[in-house]
């Protein structure tokens, strides 16, 4: 029989000021534990922040993070499968089974699922990526019991009925098509398609709308069996909230069906070894759009690769803001076009890099010329000392900004804790972003942007 989850496996080690705990693998701790894996002091030593992880049986994860000052609470289920998991025939059904777990259980319809929340005023909402899923909520304090108890209720006792699949279908053809409305979205797309060509991160998260139209109950149902195990899940939660009570709340909310028992542990995150290799070349679609959008990338670097930092400093500097070399140069001194910006997407193993643009057809081989220039000198010189510290100053303010909120607070313990095996502390990560040096940027810029290019081109004929 497993611990209960009381005893602190880290106690009397913890550190001070915002520096981790010695990090312990979830893979490496026994069932019925609890570990403190961060903890945050003020000046005058007071704690202000503690995360800690328990596991629970079947190697279910639960990660909290107590924060001082705050009356909200926020819950995430995170699930490790999302759109590369699946085969071409069962492609969007990730996305699917999402829309499908609040269609309602044995004890809530999905009118029931919506006025629970809705009754405590309640954000209640889920998304799809191409490696996870997460389904989450944000409400008083109070009202956190509530929240895990509805989301345990969703995730173990889906119903998946017939008529639902069938209703749900449509509202999913009609996102489909609404996204193929958004210019963005149809050249982020366009671009992925041709850098990674049908393999499953090539492919669009919520399928096609044939592929759509194939998917059964009966494949959804087994996918939701065989992926919505608790060694892959992580359940989040930040805020007012304390770690021993949230604990009891999931596990009573996630023993429905016996969804605990086994003796599963938990799944180890995806790390690649190396960059997964992308077809350049060129793709254009035409669509009855007033303006060309574009897309311009390389291959980038995966998730955990650690000049993820440095890459960081350089796609801000390059594209991230009003300050930026792209916008000065291509929207404020040439007024080419009204949004241009610099991106990178992180995988297990795969990564891109680029630079995305819009602006009317005229323009089109300027923009482009513009952007490839503005490339070949930051591949050439890489930036400057004021760039450098322009870019650190706004990644630092960015970071810090978006994290007092206990949404955002969750959002991280989550992906830290699902994806990348690993929570950092925001002194520490200021500190590897504060780390990097002219030359480390200058060396990455001209290792990414000599590579060959992957151009995505969407607008009229």
């Amino acid at each position: 029989m497993a611990q209960s989850p009381s005893a602190d496996s880290t106690a009397g080690q913890q550190n001070t000021a915002g520096r981790s705990s010695v990090p312990v693998p979830a893979a490496a701790q026994k069932t019925g534990t609890t570990r403190t894996l961060l903890t945050v002091e003020d000046n005058a030593g007071q704690v202000v922040s503690r995360v800690r992880r328990t596991v629970l049986p079947g190697g279910l994860r639960v990660v909290t993070e107590q924060m001082s000052g705050v009356r909200s609470a926020s819950v995430g289920v995170w699930v490790g499968v999302g759109s590369r998991d699946e085969t071409p025939t069962l492609h969007g059904c990730s996305h699917f089974l999402e829309h499908l777990l609040f269609k309602g259980t044995r004890e809530r319809t999905a009118m029931d699922i919506s006025v629970a929340l809705d009754t405590v005023g309640g954000e209640f909402n889920a998304f799809t990526a191409k490696e996870y899923t997460c389904f989450h909520a944000r409400v008083l304090d109070d009202d956190l019991p509530l929240a895990v108890d509805v989301l345990g209720d969703m995730i173990t006792s889906s119903l998946i009925a017939a008529a639902d699949v069938e209703a749900e279908r449509e509202v999913i053809l009609d996102e489909i098509a609404m996204h193929d409305d958004d210019p963005d979205d149809v050249v982020h797309n366009l671009f992925a398609a041709q850098a990674w060509g049908s393999s499953p991160l090539g492919r669009p998260i919520a399928g096609t709308a044939e592929s759509i139209r194939g998917l059964t109950r009966a494949q959804i149902t087994r996918f939701y069996r065989s992926h919505y195990r608790p060694g892959s899940m992580v359940v989040a939660v930040a805020g007012n909230i304390d770690h021993t009570t949230v604990v009891r709340q999931v596990r009573k909310a996630f023993s429905r069906n016996g969804f605990l028992s086994g003796t599963e542990t938990p799944a180890r995150p995806r790390l690649g070894e190396r960059v997964r290799p992308v077809h350049t070349g060129e793709a254009r679609a035409s669509r009855p759009f007033e303006q060309v959008n574009l897309v311009l990338g390389m291959n980038g670097l995966t998730r955990n690769d650690p000049r993820r930092f440095a890459l960081g400093v350089l796609t801000t500097a390059l594209g991230g803001g009003t300050s930026s070399r792209l916008f000065q140069e291509v929207r404020e001194r040439r007024g080419l076009a009204y949004s241009v910006y610099s991106f990178a997407s992180h995988h297990a193993d795969a990564g891109l890099v680029g630079v995305g643009a819009g602006c009317l057809p005229a323009k089109q081989a300027e923009v482009l010329a513009t952007i490839r220039a503005e490339l070949a000198k930051v591949a050439d010189t890489g930036i400057t000392e004021e760039e450098l510290a322009r870019a650190k100053g706004q990644l630092r303010g960015g970071l810090v900004l978006g994290l007092e909120d206990s949404g955002s607070r969750m959002g991280r313990l989550g992906k830290a804790e699902l994806v990348y095996d690993e929570l950092l502390s925001i002194d520490e990560v200021i500190a590897r972003m504060d780390a990097v040096t002219l030359d480390e940027v200058r060396t990455l810029a001209h290792e990414l942007f000599s590579q060959a290019e992957i151009l995505a081109v969407v607008g009229p004929e």
